[in-house]
């Protein structure tokens, strides 16, 4: 038995990974996800390792009888905080385990390839490439195969990736040589929808040459923000501040919110151009995780006034809560419902609008298009609730009056 016939999966590549004659390799289908393909099926010797390691095939987590503790989280560094995403925890994290002698494989983005990608950082300047949210699906493959099972590493990625990476170094016997993290993940959008967003963009910035999904420019709580930068900005970079955070001086660049109505984080938020798998057989929501530790924002009443950055931490193992008190961090334990509060406890509902937008994108049409496309089928959508239902209708009219 081989991977073969598996489609439509999480695309975590640990089986191209663990196949011991290279004969698996990971390409985009025709919805823009990533799955595994032979390309030699003769050269398979049926060995089963593929199959072992994917958590998409199997039930359960790989991760037994977890003990959790959850806190609230931020880097004692002002400076590392403010350039993360939320607290700066996964940062410290890193920078802690490379200092004891680890190396850290983390995802950066690839601007040349327009793609995230797992890579191997040694150093903590090299660290530097994996601060900030990448909200797509990163590309493993070559990050996973740089790793020496024999060395020490912390493994960061979404919950399906570290789910099968945990059931890889299982089988062969090498879990103390590694600690795992991932976070609360929402879905990967189609890799169709960001090129086509890319390109949108690259007319006003010309080639992008970096991209932050997260800035807190305007606060934490307003930072569904994109900043792109691109070679009409006129950019230099400086290495400033004892700890090499990279800090880019712009003449000009593009950013874009949510609040003001961001077009890549409206239809990555609306659940409408996420993977089969995010749908389907996602098991890693709210407590359910094979990390050692997974991070994410700590959204909810606890912090609301919070406008620095504020991370949820959560150890299911206790190599990993030893791990959080190591790490340069202010560490203050709450419940987990406080920790995950705003956090998803289901998988994403399709919708109606799924079949619309995975058609819009194999179109040969801009975002604009397809974004004007999806407001016109939600306004029927509107009037045909409307019409079935008219004494609602009228008493919402009244309200606004």
């Amino acid at each position: 038995m081989n991977i073969g016939n598996i489609h439509d999966c999480y695309g975590c590549g640990v089986c191209a990974t663990v196949c011991g004659k290279k004969i698996i390799h990971i390409r985009l289908n025709k919805d823009g996800f990533y799955e595994p393909y032979i390309d030699e099926l003769d050269k398979c010797t049926d060995c089963g390792l593929c199959m072992d390691a994917c958590s998409y095939s199997q039930e359960g987590l790989s991760l037994k009888e977890p003990s959790i503790r959850s806190y609230a989280a931020w880097s004692k560094d002002t400076a590392v905080r403010r350039k993360c995403s939320s607290g700066g925890v996964g940062f410290e994290l890193g920078r802690t385990l490379i200092n004891q002698g680890f190396k850290v494989c983390g995802v950066r983005y690839n601007a040349e390839k327009n793609l995230a990608e797992h890579y191997i950082a040694t150093t903590v300047e090299e660290l530097i490439q994996s601060i900030g949210s990448k909200y797509i699906q990163s590309y493993t493959v070559d990050g996973f195969k740089a790793v020496n099972r024999k060395e020490k590493y912390l493994i960061t990625g979404t919950p399906c990736q570290i789910d099968s990476f945990r059931r890889y170094i299982r089988r062969f016997n090498v879990e103390d040589n590694f600690i795992l993290m991932d976070f609360f993940c929402h879905g990967v959008p189609s890799k169709l929808m960001w090129d086509k967003y890319i390109k949108e963009v690259e007319k006003k910035t010309g080639k992008v040459t970096y991209v932050s999904w997260r800035n807190k420019f305007t606060g934490w709580h307003d930072s569904w923000a994109m900043s792109i930068d691109g070679e009409k900005t006129g950019e230099k970079v400086n290495w400033h501040d004892s700890y090499n955070l990279l800090i880019k001086e712009k003449k000009g660049f593009f950013n874009s919110r949510l609040s003001q109505g961001d077009m890549f984080y409206r239809l990555f938020l609306s659940d409408a151009c996420l993977g089969k798998a995010c749908y389907e057989t996602c098991k890693f929501k709210y407590d359910k995780s094979s990390a050692d530790i997974r991070i994410g924002d700590l959204w909810g009443k606890t912090y609301k006034d919070n406008e620095d950055g504020v991370s949820a931490a959560i150890a299911f193992t206790e190599k990993g809560n030893e791990l959080l008190k190591e790490c340069n961090c202010e560490l203050v334990e709450h419940p987990f419902e406080v920790v995950a509060e705003g956090q998803m406890k289901g998988h994403p509902k399709q919708g109606h609008l799924y079949k619309k937008i995975t058609k819009a994108l194999k179109e040969d049409k801009d975002i604009n298009q397809m974004y004007s496309c999806v407001q016109a089928y939600k306004k029927k959508e509107i009037w045909k609730r409307r019409l079935l239902n008219p004494i609602q209708s009228i008493k919402n009219i009244l309200k606004k009056i």
